[in-house]
């Protein structure tokens, strides 16, 4: 069994493949790459079906490295791992890993024994495995009311884009009621306040604001706003056809 490790702090990599070493004993082969871009060349060229993946990279993040890798090759099991319980990082996963396929997502933190339970879940089970962490978060924001709807965070990553209103319409088939309505709900959600605010000149431009709340939340971050920014590019260059 081969299992690629992708992490770029040397720290963070000697840890984790000591680790991978204890808990997998049928790896008979543990490959190494210290960024995202040598991740998805070294699982191309040695046809690896097991990976445990850092999210945030400077060279290219995980979530990019994924869609990549499983655009390739739909099966291969990707654990990742990271410093942030960000609700960003797991709708990044969400939305681009293959039906069927297993991942898992576990923090940095977490003991030896439950990281040892995820890498044998995931890239030996074949199961599913979210941090639960991840989980307290969603239950948090599910009771409180202030949860996102797929539908609502696709538009607020259009939002991010700066997309109008019709286009945000045309790229989902939605109406454009139905698109003002999302923006409605979100601005609610993430606690945008009224039209006007003392002191601000022309009151609160709340598509700006909105954007403002959702990185101060981690409901977005970086890396899925790039992630965000290089898809609606190739959908660009597509529709032009020169890719």
């Amino acid at each position: 069994m081969k299992v690629l490790l992708v992490e770029d702090d040397p720290f963070h990599m000697g840890y984790l493949e000591e680790q991978v070493a204890s808990a997998l004993p049928e790896a008979d082969e543990i490959l190494l790459a210290h960024d995202g871009a040598e991740g998805e060349d070294l699982a191309r060229r040695a046809s690896v079906g097991a990976i445990v993946m850092d999210l945030q990279m400077k060279s290219r993040n995980g979530i990019e490295a994924a869609r990549t890798i499983w655009s390739e090759r739909p099966q291969t099991r990707i654990l990742f791992w990271s410093n942030y319980a960000d609700e960003a990082y797991l709708r990044g996963i969400t939305r681009i890993v293959p039906e069927d396929c297993a991942y898992g997502y576990v923090l940095k933190t977490v003991s030896n024994e439950r990281l040892h339970l995820a890498l044998r879940s995931v890239l030996v089970q074949g199961q599913i495995t979210i941090d639960r962490e991840m989980h307290r978060i969603q239950k948090r924001k599910t009771e409180a009311g202030s949860a996102l709807t797929d539908s609502e965070y696709a538009v607020l990553i259009d939002l991010a884009l700066g997309l109008p209103d019709k286009e945000i319409a045309r790229r989902h088939s939605m109406s454009l009621r139905t698109v003002q309505n999302r923006l409605l709900s979100l601005y609610d959600k993430l606690e945008v306040g009224g039209e006007e605010e003392p002191g601000l000149d022309g009151g609160v431009n709340k598509r700006v604001r909105a954007l403002t709340r959702a990185l101060l939340t981690r409901t977005l971050n970086v890396e899925a706003l790039e992630s965000a920014e290089r898809a609606r590019l190739e959908e660009i260059a597509a529709s032009r056809g020169t890719v």
